[in-house]
């Protein structure tokens, strides 16, 4: 569900009214999450590790309030209650199909679902189908996330759609993971809009995410 904001009564007022104007309020951060034990914990399973991380910055993401803010097709302010994940999964013979995975509080049925859905993809279906859609309904309740697991890289930068509207949700984009100090670790860049994000959100949405990781290794 959606609520539309009241600019006036909302204590990010003064920010969102300060960065509307800017040519592109957006900006990317990347850090490094340590995975360690959910890594293992995958190996260990027989399971797909992609999956692991693609739940843990699900769940993270609806943790923070201000990583559920849009812009509606008319262009109201709207706080969604939850958020799904859309992600690109690569077909053989192709490039990729993007998928929408719903989001589940629970582990186990997340991981079902989503398996599921990235064991099947059409054939014949349209690779930017699922960015359609929200294009259409005008209502961007999702995030979205690409792997690159065999590159890792330190910083990212993101396409712009057109001045005003650098995007219009979260995008992130998952490395490969690297040792080190003993550690497994693998990068992971955000890219969101400073009129709803700050950097202490983000703090706590990276934070977040690598503690669900260590969660569901136990």
């Amino acid at each position: 569900m959606k609520h539309i904001i009241d600019i006036d009564a909302w204590q990010r007022r003064d920010n969102y009214n300060f960065f509307r104007d800017f040519i592109s309020s957006w900006y990317a951060v990347t850090t490094e999450i340590d995975c360690t034990e959910a890594s293992a914990k995958a190996r260990k399973e027989g399971h797909s590790f992609f999956l692991y991380y693609l739940y843990a910055v699900l769940q993270a993401a609806n943790a923070i309030d201000e990583l559920r803010y849009r812009k509606d097709k008319l262009g109201n302010v709207v706080f969604h209650d939850q958020v799904d994940i859309i992600t690109p999964i690569a077909v053989p013979g192709r490039t990729f199909y993007t998928v929408r995975i719903p989001y589940k509080d629970n582990f186990k049925d997340f991981y079902v679902s989503a398996y599921d859905l990235i064991t099947n993809i059409p054939e014949d279906g349209d690779p930017y189908g699922a960015e359609k859609t929200l294009q259409e309904q005008g209502d961007y309740d999702v995030v979205h996330l690409s792997a690159v697991p065999k590159m890792y890289f330190t910083s990212i930068t993101y396409t712009v759609d057109k001045a005003g509207g650098a995007c219009l949700y979260p995008l992130m984009t998952a490395g490969k993971a690297v040792h080190r100090e003993g550690r497994l670790v693998f990068p992971l860049s955000i890219y969101v809009d400073h009129s709803f994000v700050d950097g202490a959100h983000l703090a706590a949405f990276f934070n977040k995410a690598e503690e669900i990781l260590k969660e569901i290794a136990q």
